[in-house]
């Protein structure tokens, strides 16, 4: 009769791994994260997008009042621009590597939850509504030409980075 050390010696035909009944089974822990991580990574993500995009019109009204809604342009130019490097930075010739649920983290939850598409279009409509026809096609020419600036400028960036 072999012992348990000769058995799982190399040319023994043993493979050293205990039987499957002897096994360490993953934890609770483990099985929630595995199956909800990717959520939860989105969710705080969120939370921490919001909160700043909130500070910073707060900010932006304060500084600039509300008569034109710098606050959402600068979050909206500012977002593009980091989920641009972000994504240049951690992609797959990026020179940072990290997790798909920390890329979920930062490019869906945090820039997802600070940038926003629907201020953005109700602040034009107020424009319209408000008599402020030129200043809002101003305001959505702009936008949307200093967003791809962003993201570009932002990708561009990270990519240069990843070259050196």
């Amino acid at each position: 009769m072999q012992d348990n050390i000769s058995s799982s010696l190399p040319g023994s035909g043993q493979t050293g791994k205990p039987p499957p009944s002897r096994m360490r089974r993953p934890s609770w822990w483990q099985l929630f994260w595995n199956k909800t991580g990717s959520y939860i990574s989105v969710a705080l993500g969120s939370i921490v997008g919001a909160v700043a995009r909130f500070l910073v019109s707060v900010l932006f009204v304060s500084q600039f009042g509300d008569g034109f809604p710098w606050g959402t342009l600068f979050v909206n130019v500012t977002g593009s621009f980091v989920i641009g490097f972000y994504a240049a930075l951690t992609g797959p010739d990026g020179r940072l590597f990290v997790s798909a649920r920390q890329r979920l983290f930062v490019m869906v939850g945090i820039c997802g939850g600070y940038t926003t598409f629907s201020a953005f279009s109700l602040e034009t409509l107020r424009l319209v509504q408000s008599g402020k026809v030129q200043t809002a096609f101003v305001y959505l020419l702009v936008s949307a030409i200093t967003w791809i600036a962003g993201v570009w400028i932002g990708h561009a960036l990270a990519s240069r980075l990843n070259r050196l």
